[in-house]
């Protein structure tokens, strides 16, 4: 059994309950069962997490609207099992909804796992949006500070010039400045595009 779906029946089970519905859900092979769950009314929250999940792992695209809305959830364990299922399922409509997330200043309490993800997406939306999320993240003050030090790692993860400049104004920050000067470190020499 996949390790993020263990997980996810392990926090789930308590919130559903020992239920007949619950052991389905996590057991059907009917993609159509799964999918009917996301869009009938009156479900509760872990029935259609549990359906996106499987359908976003399964390669599904109508779960990408509800694992989007699961990225972007106060429950922090939600967004994980969220941005796991978004990888595999490989939606071509990923980067642009994580960087949505991620640039969106009234919600960057919940930014950490959009960041994240655009990581690991390694797409051209990446980049600029992890710029612009840390860029507005260096007040010394910032209470975020967590969203603002996965940027940084996150830059100098995809080693791209064009974070240099926001990577040295972090460089003062009291809790960003060591991961700054290690994302540095992995850019290029120069101020262009990503490391090859």
């Amino acid at each position: 059994m996949d390790e993020e779906f263990r997980s996810l029946t392990d926090r789930l089970g308590g919130e559903a309950g020992d239920t007949e519905e619950f052991h389905r859900l996590l057991t059907t092979e009917d993609d159509e069962e799964l999918a009917a769950v996301l869009v009938e009314r009156e479900r509760p929250l872990w029935a259609r997490e549990v359906a996106a999940f499987r359908l976003g792992c399964g390669g599904d695209p109508r779960a990408f609207e509800a694992l989007v809305l699961l990225l972007n959830h106060r429950d922090p364990e939600r967004c994980v099992s969220a941005a796991h299922a978004l990888r595999l399922l490989g939606d071509p409509r990923t980067p642009r909804a994580a960087a949505a997330l991620a640039t969106n200043s009234l919600r960057t309490a919940y930014a950490l796992h959009p960041v994240r993800l655009l990581t690991a997406l390694r797409a051209p939306e990446s980049v600029p949006a992890l710029v612009s999320t840390l860029h507005r993240l260096l007040a010394p003050d910032e209470a975020h500070w967590r969203v603002a030090l996965a940027c940084v790692e996150g830059l100098g993860s995809l080693g791209d010039g064009r974070a240099r400049p926001v990577l040295e104004a972090a460089l003062p920050h009291p809790r960003l400045g060591d991961a700054a000067a290690h994302a540095l470190s992995r850019l290029p020499a120069d101020r262009g595009g990503p490391r090859t």
